[in-house]
């Protein structure tokens, strides 16, 4: 009987890892076609189910729209690859940062950074994030900051990144990125998509101009209506994930 429980329970684990191998090589190729990439840069990962501390990250190499559920690596917290489906590669710097993330937060799921273009902008801007669209507003109770300490190799940084994040679900990494954090790769990757939304109409925005302020009032009553954001992903995911499989199928493998 214990047998056959452990086999079943061995079997479960397979299959959500198998699920959650999919779903983030499905996020890897719809940030490609975004087009928020960094050629083999930057990195999504993704906690492994079970006992052990191991999570799922690209293998450096192989660009965003190129990642199947089969070609991730499975890596352990200290960054020892613990299964590869062919380059067994991993960025050190992608592994310091996810790693923080995971390691730190009990309820990492899923961990996603970004290069994009008017992400870095915005955090290179003095203020940071401003609630200039309703976009903005929403994510504004979810972010936190974290100075720019150079390429992160570094794993004493892992601590500091932590201690910024706190329990926020969205890091802008000064001068660098933004990251997002979730219970789930479809939580996260939604997160994702409202941050680097609201870092592109600010971008906009300031481009043409003075910029106008929402009230006070207002700010404070989208903030309250932000907390269930994360929901989202029930409804954009499998949208998301229909979009894909018409223009770039072939992730699940």
């Amino acid at each position: 009987m214990q047998v056959h429980q452990e086999q079943e329970q061995d079997k479960a684990l397979r299959k959500q890892e198998w699920q959650a191998r999919c779903d983030l090589a499905a996020a890897y190729r719809l940030v490609a076609l975004f087009g928020w990439d960094d050629l083999v840069f930057t990195h999504l990962s993704a906690r492994v189910p079970g006992p052990e501390h191991h999570f799922l990250i690209n293998p450096y190499g192989l660009l965003f729209h190129e990642i199947t559920a089969s070609s991730l690596v499975k890596v352990d917290q200290d960054g020892n690859v613990v299964e590869a489906g062919g380059l067994a590669r991993v960025n050190p710097a992608g592994f310091t940062i996810h790693s923080a993330i995971h390691m730190g937060r009990d309820d990492a799921g899923a961990v996603m950074h970004l290069h994009a273009s008017d992400g870095v902008a915005v955090s290179a801007h003095r203020d940071g994030l401003l609630p200039l669209s309703q976009t903005a507003m929403l994510c504004l109770d979810h972010v936190a900051y974290h100075n720019y300490e150079g390429v992160a190799l570094n794993l004493d940084e892992r601590e500091r990144l932590i201690n910024d994040m706190g329990d926020k679900s969205m890091l802008i990494l000064r001068n660098h990125g933004i990251l997002t954090a979730g219970h789930d790769v479809p939580e996260t990757f939604t997160y994702l998509y409202f941050l680097m939304k609201a870092c592109e109409i600010q971008v906009k925005a300031q481009a043409c101009g003075p910029t106008f302020m929402p009230s006070e009032a207002a700010i404070e009553t989208t903030r309250e209506q932000s907390q269930s954001l994360g929901k989202a992903a029930k409804l954009t995911w499998p949208a998301l994930l229909r979009m894909l499989d018409s223009k770039n199928p072939g992730y699940a493998v």
